[in-house]
Order: C-alpha cells, then sequence, then structure tokens
C-alpha cells in the first residue's frame, strides 16, 4: 500500500478547554511518530473576550496579535509537564469564523482534523456531543475525535475493561502489539469508505506498533441472498458463514502494511451496538462516514454521529 497519509498537515481545533488540550497532544504525539506537521487552529468571533470591536485596520491587526498571543499561551499550557511534547512542530492559525467553520476551511486539505471530547454520560453525550458530530458528517477529510476522562471513576472503568479484553494477563495488561498499545478497530462493511477506513486505521497500527481488528457487525438484511435460501430465512450458522466469506473477500485485495498484525471478526450484531462494545476494549475506533439516509438518518442518526457521542474510546470518522 502507497503511503500518503504523512504528507498534508495534522489539523486540531484549540479553544482553551481541556478537550482541545487533550486533543493536541494526542495531534503532537502522532506528528512525532509520523513527522506531520501540527496546525493548532483558533475559530473567535466577536463573542470572544476582546474589548469592542476593532474600527480600523491597525485596530483589527493587534486583536489578530492578542489573538495569537492568546492561543501561543494555550499550546504552552497544553504541553506543560508533557516531557515528551515541544511546540517546535506547531503553526498557530486564527480564524474569524466559527470554531466549526475555522477547521472545516483550514482542515480541507488536511491529513485528518482533530477535536476533543469529554468523556460524559450518555444522556449528557446526546446534548454536547453537537460540534464534533457536526464537524465529522461535514469534513470532507477524517475526523478524529479524542476522547479525554472526566473523572477518576471513568479512568478506573477504562482500567477495568483492559484487565477484562481477552488475553489479559494475571498483571491486567491486556494482549497488545509491539507497541504495548490497545489495538486500533476498525468497522468495514465492503463500501469504498470503509475501504478508506481501513486503510487509514492500518496506517494507524503501523505507526503505533498495535494491532488491527477488523470487524464486520452484520445483519441478515446486509447479507443478501443466501443460495438455498432465496425463499427462506437463512440460519444463524449459514448467515455467519456468508457474512466470514464476504470479511475475507473484503480483505482478499487489501495491500495492507506489512508487520501489522490483523484479526478479522464477523458479528451478527447492528454496527452500532457492535462497535460502541468495540470501543470500549480499543485504542482507536476507525468507522466510514456511511450510514443511514433520509428518514432513518433524521430519526435515529447515522452510524457515524452515533458513535462520535457514544463511543468509549477515540475515534476517527474518515469520508
Amino acid at each position: 500500500m502507497t503511503d500518503t497519509t504523512t504528507m498534508a498537515d495534522i489539523v486540531v481545533g484549540v479553544d482553551g478547554s481541556d478537550e482541545s488540550f487533550a486533543a493536541l497532544r494526542w495531534a503532537l504525539r502522532e506528528s512525532r511518530l509520523t513527522g506531520q506537521k501540527v496546525n493548532a487552529v483558533y475559530g473567535w468571533t466577536r463573542s470572544w473576550d476582546m474589548g469592542a470591536e476593532p474600527d480600523s485596520e491597525a485596530a483589527w491587526e493587534q486583536a489578530r496579535a492578542r489573538i495569537v498571543d492568546r492561543l501561543r499561551t494555550w499550546v504552552d499550557e497544553a504541553i506543560a509537564g508533557s516531557d515528551d511534547l515541544t511546540g517546535d512542530n506547531v503553526t498557530l492559525t486564527s480564524v474569524h469564523a466559527s470554531g466549526s467553520a475555522a477547521l472545516l476551511r483550514i482542515g480541507r486539505d488536511a491529513q485528518q482534523i482533530v477535536v476533543g471530547r469529554r468523556s460524559l454520560g450518555r444522556v449528557a453525550r446526546w446534548f454536547t456531543g453537537s460540534f464534533s458530530a457536526s464537524l465529522a458528517e461535514s469534513a470532507s477529510v477524517p475526523v478524529t475525535v479524542v476522547r479525554i476522562f472526566s473523572d477518576e471513576d471513568e479512568t478506573m472503568q477504562d482500567a477495568i475493561a483492559q484487565t477484562l479484553a481477552p488475553g489479559a494477563d494475571p498483571a491486567g495488561q491486556a494482549r497488545t502489539g509491539t507497541g504495548g498499545g490497545r489495538p486500533v478497530v476498525v468497522g468495514v462493511d465492503g463500501s469504498p469508505t470503509s475501504r478508506r477506513a481501513l486503510a487509514f486505521a492500518a496506517h494507524e497500527a503501523q505507526v503505533h506498533g498495535v494491532p488491527l481488528q477488523v470487524l464486520f457487525c452484520w445483519q441478515l438484511r446486509d447479507l443478501g441472498v443466501i443460495p438455498g435460501y432465496e425463499n427462506a430465512i437463512a440460519p444463524m450458522t449459514e448467515g455467519q458463514q456468508r457474512a466470514e466469506r464476504m470479511l475475507a473477500d473484503m480483505l482478499a485485495g487489501e495491500d495492507l502494511p506489512e508487520g501489522v498484525e490483523v484479526q478479522a471478526h464477523a458479528f451478527h450484531i447492528s454496527a452500532v451496538k457492535g462497535l460502541i462494545t468495540a470501543s470500549r476494549y480499543a485504542g482507536h475506533l476507525v468507522i466510514g462516514s456511511r450510514g443511514l439516509s433520509g428518514l432513518d438518518a433524521h430519526f435515529l442518526g447515522s452510524v457515524s454521529k452515533q458513535l462520535v457521542t457514544l463511543a468509549e474510546s477515540t475515534l476517527t470518522v474518515v469520508h
């Protein structure tokens, strides 16, 4: 597979919040492994606390300089205390626009756009997840939503997930790849978008030295007509066998990076439920933006939108 994913910058939204600091640290650690540059973007409007609106070009220049200074301060705060991170590889960009509009404008040619999301309860996430969900739906490049923990309890939930993960050793360390991290998990369905998601996920697994887990979450309607059951409902065993063949076919034509440990799994479960469960054990979940459409999307929300809201790990939505 030709690797072009490291050519463009990582664009990350920074606004002074803990979530944006976590997103910036994630992007900087990624760039340290890939050699990419990081563009820290702050979208500001007049609602930002900067006094009265400037009334001349000179005053506007002074206002922009103050905003860049604030952005530089935020970068310094985000990496303070991190021995492995520096701001040397960071470009500072301020845009007179809303946060989402600024990221979409500056990030249209990026390798990915990165934003942060606090790990809240499910009900709270439905109300607070609109920014990252709308960004993931509107962007033309992959959008990574970095999860941060809100309190010690959720940190312990993550530790429990690692301990109970298949292959965990008695000391509580989940089975991992050479990088010592939890696996990258990608959801596939055979669509062109999911193939791009697979390529992105394989790159992440290679960069971080962790296994790649490929998941095909299926229901009978996803399998088409199963030979021998044209006029009847196929039993689950037949459906599982067909799903596994479909998954093998999906992977057969993919040129995945050498050295990446790949495991493929087909599960009889809805994509949302299956991938949310997988996110509890993943270090990074990657999905394509393809989902529901029309009235189903209006009432139920697309698969990607639901996962942006409910996934329990860092998530990338690939377009």
